[in-house]
């Protein structure tokens, strides 16, 4: 059995998500499918503190880049990405539709996924009206389907009737999402009038062939991963209920056929496995800063595996109890992450503010100059004309410095 060091595997890992890939000089189409074939979904999230959590990847790894070419993708013909449930709320490429529809059915029998239940007798009458009025958010259905006052208990999970009908046809892939507004709500259509009709044609795979396509593109991605990470990539069980489809069966099947390699990494307690198509670079020459959301640290066991970096967000802490910050991102420096920072787009004042900003144990010396480059280079994609750093963190000091040179 082959066996790496935390350092190759590091770099493999790198190199799967499109970190060693020659950059284009103005980014295309081209340039975002390369992209998405590595990452293999991006993650949706409504903080808006800096920047979309599904456009920061792409500029991870393309660097600025028109936002418009993700617009186009998820949101006019030809449709190349579509939101679906892939690793939490995500946009995935289309082909990817009926490996979900194991998932969908998964939905459908156990009634949605949230732990209340829609009301089964309006599925019909919402359908209908999508079908003649889509695409249309919920708000657009609020009044017509609502069953009387909307409930205030449950801070965040407060949906109307009409958004839990919305959301239980999206699950089980009645409808589809067209695209958002510019308040980031959903628009809900037709499955069919949203998805390529070569994607609604496709046939439907087993749910055990869904389950093995998504961990082989789960192990292009990782590179090198262990089953947890594989299993975590598209959010499939490890140890499945009886009767399921089996993580551990489609590894068994990848490893047979020659895809999967089985190997040791130096520092993991785990089995891991290593993609026969996955690259070990000489050197990564990364320099740019990693959404909370960006597959290279979303799994934080693995973040700390690869990286010795201990990340958790602290969104939902309270204020005086965050250690390093509420928006917090890592700084990737060539092969390692070296630093954090916590920010924030202040779009009135066109600033782009740096509250805290800490240096990880070992960070080079070269750090605050090479994060005041790149704080400046993210500012002028978000259309900010400075960067204020503040008082707290060790590295504060330094980068303020870097930043006035």
């Amino acid at each position: 059995m082959e066996s790496l060091t935390r350092l190759q595997a590091r770099r493999i890992a790198l190199a799967a998500q499109g970190f060693t890939d020659r950059p284009h000089a103005v980014p295309s189409m081209r340039t975002f499918e390369r992209t998405l074939s590595r990452t293999g979904v991006l993650q949706v999230d409504s903080v808006n503190v800096l920047q979309r959590a599904h456009y920061m990847p792409l500029y991870s790894r393309m660097g600025p880049y028109d936002v418009d070419l993700l617009r186009r993708a998820s949101e006019r013909r030809p449709r190349r990405v579509v939101e679906y449930w892939a690793h939490v709320q995500a946009l995935m490429p289309v082909e990817l539709w009926p490996l979900m529809r194991h998932r969908m059915e998964t939905y459908r029998s156990e009634r949605g996924k949230w732990g209340f239940t829609a009301d089964a007798d309006l599925e019909r009458r919402v359908l209908a009206a999508v079908r003649e009025r889509g695409p249309v958010t919920a708000r657009d259905l609020e009044e017509e389907f609502s069953t009387g006052p909307r409930t205030r208990e449950h801070w965040g999970w407060n949906w109307s009737e009409a958004r839990k009908v919305l959301d239980y046809l999206f699950l089980v892939g009645d409808v589809a999402i067209a695209g958002r507004t510019s308040q980031f709500e959903v628009r809900y259509d037709l499955a069919e009038r949203v998805l390529p009709p070569a994607v609604l044609a496709a046939p439907t795979p087993t749910p055990q062939d869904a389950v093995t396509e998504l961990v082989r593109r789960a192990a292009r991605s990782h590179g090198v991963a262990s089953g947890a990470c594989l299993a975590d990539y598209y959010r499939l069980r490890l140890q499945p209920a009886p009767g399921r489809p089996s993580v551990k069966v489609a590894i068994e099947q990848l490893v047979e056929s020659g895809e999967l390699l089985p190997v040791r990494v130096q520092g993991w307690n785990r089995q891991a496995y290593l993609h026969r198509d996955a690259r070990l670079p000489r050197r990564v020459a990364a320099r740019t800063l990693l959404s909370p959301f960006d597959p290279v640290v979303w799994e934080r066991a693995r973040a700390e595996a690869l990286f010795d970096f201990f990340y958790r967000i602290e969104i939902y802490v309270p204020a005086a109890k965050r250690q390093h910050g509420y928006y917090v991102l890592p700084f990737l420096l060539g092969d390692r992450l070296v630093a954090r920072v916590d920010l924030k787009a202040d779009r009135a004042g066109r600033v782009l503010v740096v509250p805290a900003a800490f240096a990880e144990p070992g960070a080079p010396s070269e750090t605050a100059e090479e994060l005041a480059a790149e704080l400046r280079r993210l500012a002028g994609w978000l259309g900010l004309d400075d960067v204020a750093v503040g008082h707290r963190g060790d590295l504060s000091r330094a980068l303020g410095a870097a930043l006035e040179r």
